[in-house]
């Protein structure tokens, strides 16, 4: 019952998405990951772990350090959510473009 609703809050807020998105591109270390989105690398990897724990990453160890990459069920979450996110920004984009056009004939 508790996994259920951490899911819908995790993907809710900017940076998981972002950290799911990142990882379409390619597999990355935690630390490009933390750099990318603009995130401490402590929550980064906290977020990480969680995302394994509901099997959306995998990490791959080269020696010292881990590659995080996302599996089957990530690659396409992380599809959804680009695509969501492109969405809203065409959105916000007519948003603007109509409030900008009402304010030349309102003001």
């Amino acid at each position: 019952m508790a996994k259920e609703k951490t899911i819908p809050k995790l993907f809710l807020r900017a940076k998981p998405t972002k950290i799911l998105v990142s990882l379409r591109k390619s597999p990355k270390y935690a630390t490009i990951l933390s750099k990318e989105v603009d995130c401490t690398y402590s929550h980064t990897v906290k977020l990480l772990d969680l995302f394994k724990n509901f099997g959306l990453v995998e990490f791959e160890k080269k020696g010292r350090i881990k590659i995080v990459k996302l599996t089957d069920i990530g690659e396409d979450l992380a599809k959804y959510a680009d695509s969501f996110l492109l969405k809203l920004g065409r959105l916000k984009e007519k948003i603007e473009k109509w409030e900008l056009i009402l304010n030349i004939f309102l003001y």
